[in-house]
């Protein structure tokens, strides 16, 4: 069934206190996809973010970030007052997310906040529910703020390398440190489950991310060193990346410790099923990042200063997502496709079922291969105008070369294209073509520019901040995303 939606990051909501959260706003946003005749909001990772503030960098693959945490609730829940929240600084930008001011005010109201609460039974369930990863997230967090925010892996090596006599040492001096930490994820998992159900209710569904690579600095690597390629002193073999090609001449190098695969295979792949499990409780469907990773995989010896020097490694392959299927049924995942793809990756995918992207703007770049032209799609795609490591459209227009520029407009079949309309053209192009499924992000239906972008890979500094604006999706926009749903017979029930 044809079908739409808007991709527009938790973080990006607009809202009182430095970022977007599950706030009075987020339930506004989703009336407005309602009524705008969308069936699917997209979000990026809801993880806990560190340096760098990257939601595919996170301390844990579980744990929720609580800057997402409304404040408002807990005044609600008297928990805080507007006087505490209204004495610190998040920032003046109202378009904005200001990181530092986030991370220096947002903690200390948490912790007030904490003291005040008094475990109840809901609280006691969720503990005992999610102690499976909770308490290594907790104790990790802990551990790491006792050591002023340092990486697990320059800990002392009774920590490093999780000595019982040493965490039961941990556990007893740190012990309202780590329930301050089960504090935060019982306060998130309870704002989201109810945000979650709202969207549900009111026909929306919730496309989740799932980062393929976990981080090296994280609770997930601390306390599972056994899942990844580690050496007897806890050190990475290899990481991540991607080799050099046209985008970039030394490729690039992420950094995240590779998995396993082998040790996986023999657990039956336990930790993946828990993981993707556990997915489907936050999302009703499921992004699997970089898919390609999962028949092959780019190795970079660890300390390598770029990705010159990879190679690629074999992956768990269609065995892997048999065993998904089997142990948890026909899920709905989208599997993240893009890039330069070889036939066995384009076979996996096709023996998986799982529905690809294509990403109108990689169309018209003459370093990539056409077949993200809409006229060579099959149904079993999601399209995208752009996604949040693109430009927006008004923004990449402007900047690719004249040629490409060119090739659009012909393809258009326009020889002019409005400068404050043009997104509106390139999302008429998604809209129209036969994918399933069309996504577009909220700042190409505003035809925002360049400064609207989320991401720029293989960047630090000035990523993740954006934010959009109060009532800048104002009804006569709503209705005109309606008007353009229902043109393409996305509207949902048609």
């Amino acid at each position: 069934m044809r079908a739409s939606g808007i991709l527009l990051p938790v973080f990006s909501l607009p809202s009182k206190y430095g970022i977007g959260c599950f706030s009075k706003e987020a339930y506004t946003f989703i009336d407005q996809l309602k009524e705008a005749g969308q069936s699917r909001w997209q979000i990026l990772p809801l993880g806990p973010t560190g340096y760098g503030d990257s939601p595919y960098q996170s301390f844990s693959t579980f744990a929720g970030n609580p800057y997402f945490i409304d404040l408002k609730t807990l005044i609600k829940e008297e928990l805080l007052t507007k006087k505490e929240c209204a004495a610190f600084d998040f920032g003046n930008a109202s378009d904005s997310i200001d990181y530092e001011k986030l991370y220096l005010s947002r903690f200390k109201l948490l912790r007030k906040a904490y003291k005040r609460f008094h475990p109840n039974g809901d609280y006691k369930k969720f503990i005992a529910q999610n102690d499976w990863w909770l308490s290594d997230y907790a104790l990790y967090m802990a551990v790491k703020d006792a050591h002023d925010g340092k990486p697990w892996f320059s800990w002392e090596k009774g920590l490093r390398d999780r000595n019982t006599d040493a965490l039961a040492l941990a556990e007893e001096s740190l012990y309202d440190e780590i329930n301050f930490y089960r504090f935060q994820q019982f306060e998130f998992d309870k704002q989201w489950s109810r945000l979650k159900s709202y969207a549900n209710k009111n026909g929306i569904q919730i496309i989740g991310d799932l980062p393929i690579y976990v981080a090296f600095d994280s609770a997930d690597t601390w306390a599972s060193p056994n899942l990844f390629q580690f050496d007897e002193n806890h050190n990475p073999t290899h990481v991540a990346g991607c080799p050099p090609d046209a985008f970039s001449a030394t490729g690039q190098l992420w950094g995240n410790p590779l998995y396993d695969w082998d040790y996986h295979k023999k657990t039956d792949y336990e930790w993946w099923l828990r993981r993707i499990s556990y997915s489907f409780k936050l999302y009703d469907i499921v992004r699997i990042d970089h898919f390609r990773g999962f028949d092959e995989y780019y190795a970079i010896p660890f300390g390598d200063k770029t990705a010159e020097h990879g190679k690629w490694m074999p992956g768990p392959g269609i065995d892997f997502f048999h065993t998904i299927e089997r142990n948890l049924g026909n899920l709905n995942i989208i599997a993240e496709d893009l890039g330069f793809l070889t036939d066995s990756v384009l076979k996996l995918l096709k023996d998986s079922g799982f529905p690809g992207m294509k990403v109108i703007q990689f169309a018209f770049d003459n370093r990539e291969s056409s077949n993200y032209l809409p006229h060579t799609y099959s149904a079993n795609c999601v399209v995208y105008t752009g996604t949040h490591d693109n430009d927006t459209t008004r923004g990449w227009y402007h900047h690719i070369p004249k040629e490409c520029r060119d090739f659009a407009k012909e393809y258009l079949h326009k020889p002019l294209l409005d400068e404050d309309s043009l997104s509106w053209d390139f999302i008429a192009m998604a809209m129209g073509s036969v994918a399933d499924l069309c996504v577009i992000p909220i700042q190409d239906y505003l035809c925002l520019d360049t400064h609207a972008r989320i991401n720029t890979p293989s960047t630090l500094g000035g990523n993740w901040t954006w934010r959009l604006g109060k009532g800048q999706i104002t009804k006569k926009l709503v209705k005109k995303i309606k008007n353009i749903t229902k043109l393409y017979g996305r509207l949902p029930g048609k």
